[in-house]
C-alpha cells in the first residue's frame, strides 16, 4: 500500500503519520492491491482537526473525511467510515465479476464562464482532464458514484458497451442518460 500523508496548517508529526499508516493497514483486507492512499490532515482555528482519506485501487475510488477536536479521533473516525464503505462495496460486488481490458478513455474539459454570444469569440478550454471509463453495471455505477461522493458518473455499460451517465436527481433518486444515435 502506498500512503502519502500531507499536513496542512500544522507541524509535520511522525507519530500522527505512523498512526494514520497503522490505521489504514486495516482496510487492506477489503480490497486487492495495489492501493494508493492519500491522507490530508489539517487544523483550522486550533480546534477543528480534520482528516481526509482518498483510496484508489483497481478503478475504485473511495473518499472520506471527518472533523473533530482531536486529530487521533478524526483519523479513527475517517478510517472507520472508509472501512464501512469498503465492507458495503465488497458485499455488493461479492458475486459480480467486472469485465477487464475494456476500459475507455474519456476527456472532460472546462470552458470559461464568459458568454459566447456577448464576446463573439469561440469557447476557450481552460482545463482538460482524461480518465479511464470502467465497464460496469448501472447498479455498480450508482454505488461507485456514492462512494466517490459525486453527483454524476460516466461509465461504459457492461452489457451494451456504450458510454452512459448516471446522476443524482434533486429529489434524491438517480437518473440514467443513455445516448442514442439520431
Amino acid at each position: 500500500m502506498q500512503i502519502a500523508v500531507t499536513f496542512r496548517h500544522m507541524e509535520t508529526s511522525d507519530p500522527l503519520r505512523d498512526y494514520a499508516e497503522e490505521k489504514l493497514e486495516r482496510v487492506k483486507k477489503y480490497i486487492e492491491e495495489p492501493i494508493d492512499a492519500q491522507v490530508v490532515m489539517s487544523v483550522e482555528k486550533k480546534i477543528r482537526h480534520r482528516a481526509e482519506v482518498s483510496l484508489v485501487a483497481k478503478g475504485v475510488t473511495i473518499k472520506g473525511s471527518e472533523e473533530t477536536n482531536d486529530m487521533y479521533a478524526a483519523i479513527d473516525a475517517v478510517v472507520d467510515k472508509i472501512e464501512r464503505q469498503l465492507k458495503r462495496y465488497k458485499e455488493k460486488l461479492k458475486n459480480h465479476k467486472p469485465s477487464s481490458g475494456r476500459e475507455r478513455q474519456i476527456q472532460k474539459s472546462i470552458f470559461t464562464a464568459e458568454s459566447f454570444e456577448e464576446s463573439g469569440k469561440e469557447p476557450v478550454i481552460v482545463r482538460s482532464h482524461s480518465f479511464p471509463v470502467k465497464p460496469m453495471s448501472v447498479e455498480e455505477a450508482v454505488m461507485q458514484m456514492d462512494l466517490m461522493h459525486k453527483d454524476f458518473l460516466v461509465f461504459t455499460d457492461d452489457e451494451s458497451e456504450e458510454i452512459n451517465v448516471v446522476y443524482r436527481r434533486k429529489d434524491g433518486n438517480y437518473g440514467l442518460i443513455i445516448p442514442q444515435a439520431s
